[in-house]
């Protein structure tokens, strides 16, 4: 097939070069992470490898798309509304934020937006995961105003992290108050491990707690926290090191779970 052009994607972290025909149409794709072109009609297999040759990298496979998996099938047939999976890091501040963005001038920084640079700050470093067969869902609503910032999906378990805006400031961590700076110690570990069991009840599996401290300039903890893992943004990649817990099928599954937005109405 002659004129084929290639457009390149991005969704959720995963690249994608899609092969367009002369009318628009997709007729193939290239997922670069998992190494394989998806041809949507054999016909155009030499055209489709002619205009991918530059791109591709390493050895590929070749085929017409993978047959649906079930988590697959529930994702199609979830309602937009009810959709989870594309909500940015910091959702809910954003939407708080646009629809009452606060006086223009104020003697104290608004600490909505420091809240809302702590979560997207964690949110883009677990996104970052996604190559490696993890999975990052954001600002998740529960029943009673509570919210998990980011849900992590993956190998090793799955875990619900907790964005604290630390900027050159010193925490203490004494279970179960977390104190920031000079600010009041608040009980943070409590609700954190709270939300965790909620989590765990709604999606049948253990989900575990992370305290993760943005750009803090010191951390000292009393006694570990417990049940509780206690980590400054830069080390969030040491929770995908673990692995060999959920398989990529049992991956996909509980994502597809915890993206419907029905799945946190019962807890």
């Amino acid at each position: 097939m002659n004129g084929l052009r290639v457009v390149p994607d991005w969704r959720n972290g995963h690249e994608r070069l899609y092969v367009c025909g002369p009318d628009g149409g997709n007729v193939a794709w290239y997922d670069r992470d998992a190494g394989r072109v998806n041809l949507l009609c054999e016909a155009d297999r030499e055209g489709v490898l002619d205009a991918l040759r530059p791109f591709l990298t390493g050895p590929v496979t070749v085929g017409p798309p993978p047959v649906p998996t079930a988590a697959d099938l529930a994702r199609l047939t979830l309602h937009p509304d009810d959709d989870l999976a594309p909500n940015r890091p910091g959702e809910a501040l954003l939407v708080a934020l646009e629809r009452d963005p606060g006086p223009a001038r104020r003697l104290r920084p608004d600490p909505r937006r420091r809240a809302l640079t702590a979560e997207q700050a964690v949110g883009e470093a677990l996104d970052r995961l996604e190559g490696a067969g993890w999975r990052t869902l954001h600002s998740l609503p529960l029943p009673g105003g509570a919210r998990i910032h980011h849900l992590l999906i993956g190998p090793g378990g799955l875990y619900a992290v907790h964005a604290v805006y630390a900027r050159k400031q010193r925490v203490l961590v004494a279970d179960p108050a977390v104190t920031v700076g000079r600010r009041t110690p608040e009980p943070l570990l409590r609700g954190l491990r709270a939300d965790a069991d909620r989590a765990s009840y709604a999606l049948t599996a253990e989900v575990r707690p992370v305290l993760a401290l943005v750009a803090p300039a010191d951390v000292r903890v009393t006694a570990a926290p417990r049940g509780v893992r206690v980590l400054a943004d830069p080390d969030l990649p040491a929770l995908a090191r673990p692995g060999g817990v959920l398989k990529p099928a049992d991956v996909e599954a509980l994502h597809a779970m915890a993206r419907d937005r029905g799945t946190w109405g019962r807890v």
